[in-house]
């Protein structure tokens, strides 16, 4: 038994050292959400390799959280699961002595992100952004008329006015906690209530509008728009702007908007986390600084059109993007938005059977 104790413990150093000496840092970040030469860039100045894997919803990230042993050193959840998964010890809290690009974040913002992480102390802001409508301009020009505004979520959530875009492709993410919310705000009741009625008024809701709903996906939508292959996406900000910057790339005729609807919509934040049983930590936190210098920042959300925290990047971002509101959004828009409440596994429970019903249609 003894040898059984002193071999497990040999392996375990051994390992360990393997591990010290491996110059890698495992990343695991939303798909099409990093600038082409970002990781080009920082294995030529520090010399350590990056092993990249993306995923395209938050479940699927948590899950490898909450099972633990997940190989990754950084990862990008979005805040209110990040709350959780902290709640949960699946994270370590940083050494920002070794994070001197910290200084470049907007206070302001990171005050906002501190509500899911008092302090900021397990994680830094990535890119944040809001959940709104992405649309193909012709396309709702032809079925609705020249002169209707995209300015509202009528556009997706009045069964007579989605009707009439059905057979263009109207789509949505497969991400109950923000759709379900948005469904309560358009009915007047609060996005961040637990009420269990009110997940029920906003999944009753989303039930007389599924048969006008092509799919529920996080990623596909961004070349389906982008192809004119669908006409409305209820998307995230930057994917959005991603299919806008694709067609105009492919001169393919198909000109994309994205709304923020007047109506408000969720403001969310990605940020950026080490797990608490990372096997290269010192690589992980020179990732993350990494990422943090003004102008690697300023290539990822000129790449990605993602608005950042960063507030030393600012002057390198192009101003096309600055200026557009559907990115950095106006003082009245920023005012009617709303974050993420997290939910306990009871909520959870009653969102996930409430979320499965409506895609499913049954």
């Amino acid at each position: 038994m003894k040898r059984t104790i002193l071999l497990a413990t040999a392996a375990t150093v051994v390992a360990g050292a393997v591990a010290a000496q491996e110059n890698v840092v495992n990343v695991y970040n939303w798909s099409d959400y990093i600038a082409e030469d970002t990781i080009e860039k920082f294995e030529a100045a520090t010399g350590i390799k990056v092993v990249y894997d993306v995923f395209d919803s938050n479940e699927v990230l948590e899950a490898k959280m909450l099972t633990g042993s997940s190989g990754y050193d950084v990862v990008v959840p979005t805040s209110d699961f990040l709350q959780r998964q902290i709640a949960a010890g699946a994270y370590q809290p940083l050494d920002k002595s070794k994070l001197p690009n910290l200084a470049n974040m907007d206070t302001d913002l990171m005050a906002g992100a501190a509500i899911y992480d008092p302090d900021n102390e397990y994680a830094t802001i990535y890119m944040w952004g809001t959940t709104g409508i992405g649309y193909n301009v012709q396309a709702i020009a032809d079925r609705l008329g020249e002169d209707y505004e995209v300015n509202s979520w009528d556009l997706v959530f009045n069964p007579e006015i989605v009707a009439k875009l059905a057979d263009c492709g109207v789509t949505m993410l497969d991400a109950p906690t923000e759709i379900i919310p948005a469904a309560m705000n358009y009915l007047g009741l609060d996005p961040r209530s637990t009420d269990k009625a009110d997940f029920e008024a906003g999944a009753a809701l989303l039930e007389t509008i599924r048969p006008s709903i092509r799919y529920f996906h996080s990623s596909q939508y961004i070349n389906d728009l982008a192809n004119g292959d669908i006409c409305v996406a209820v998307g995230w900000s930057g994917d959005v702007f991603q299919a806008l910057y694709r067609a105009e790339e492919a001169e393919n005729g198909v000109e994309v908007g994205y709304v923020i609807p007047d109506e408000g919509a969720l403001q969310w934040f990605d940020m950026m986390a080490i797990p608490v049983d990372a096997p290269h930590v010192d690589n992980a936190h020179t990732f993350i600084n990494f990422i943090m210098d003004a102008q690697i920042t300023a290539d990822i959300t000129n790449y990605v059109w993602y608005a950042n925290g960063n507030a030393a990047s600012i002057p390198m971002v192009d101003p096309d993007i600055t200026g557009d509101p559907g990115i950095f959004p106006t003082e009245a828009a920023s005012a009617k938005l709303w974050s993420s409440k997290v939910y306990d596994a009871r909520t959870d429970r009653v969102v996930t059977r409430l979320w499965t019903k409506v895609k499913t249609g049954q």
